[in-house]
């Protein structure tokens, strides 16, 4: 089993209602088991030539344990989108949900289309800082930093805050995550 790092969010229509479901959804992953899920972020829209709309998104991360192969979950994942809204012709518009597979395991991957780890994981705060709450310690597999040194030292300063309070959640107390797994094939 490998384990992998999902970044959701939603900026359109009932956001803790989108990121719920796409929490549940992942939960379901067939050869697959959901570990932990963040608390919810507020962040605001960045602009980093995407027209992601005024509205601000909600953002988390879910760690899962998982043998589905890196391009099939991203797929999964891209069906799970759609399934809850998302309008595919329009990426880089608001969205119902967003998908990213930010890590697996210490997988390093560069295929059109997709790359692990996600390229700009390092460079965004509403990453980081969920993946910083669920595993502070894992190292990134190319810059070779903690994910916590990695937050920082970054040079992000859009605002990232706790959702407060954060909605109740069928998930618990979001157990713990492990240390990281020795690195595996990624193909």
């Amino acid at each position: 089993m490998a384990t992998a790092f999902i970044g959701f969010g939603s900026n359109l229509g009932n956001r803790i209602d989108f990121c719920d479901r796409a929490v549940t959804l992942l939960s379901l992953l067939p050869h697959s088991r959901l570990d932990a899920v963040s608390s919810l972020y507020e962040t605001e829209p960045i602009d980093d030539g995407a027209a992601p709309g005024p509205e601000w998104f909600l953002n988390g991360v879910a760690q899962i344990e998982t043998d589905i192969a890196p391009k099939s979950l991203l797929e999964l994942c891209r069906e799970i989108e759609r399934a809850l809204g998302r309008d595919p012709e329009n990426r880089k518009g608001p969205r119902t949900l967003d998908l990213d597979l930010l890590l697996y395991d210490n997988c390093l991957l560069n295929d059109p289309a997709l790359t692990i780890p996600h390229p700009r994981l390092h460079q965004r705060r509403f990453v980081l800082a969920p993946l910083v709450e669920l595993d502070p310690d894992r190292r990134h597999p190319v810059l070779a930093q903690s994910l916590r040194d990695l937050l920082a030292q970054l040079v992000d300063r859009s605002v990232v805050r706790l959702l407060d309070p954060q909605p109740n959640s069928r998930y618990g107390s979001r157990p713990a995550c492990s240390p990281p797994p020795v690195a595996g094939p990624c193909a």
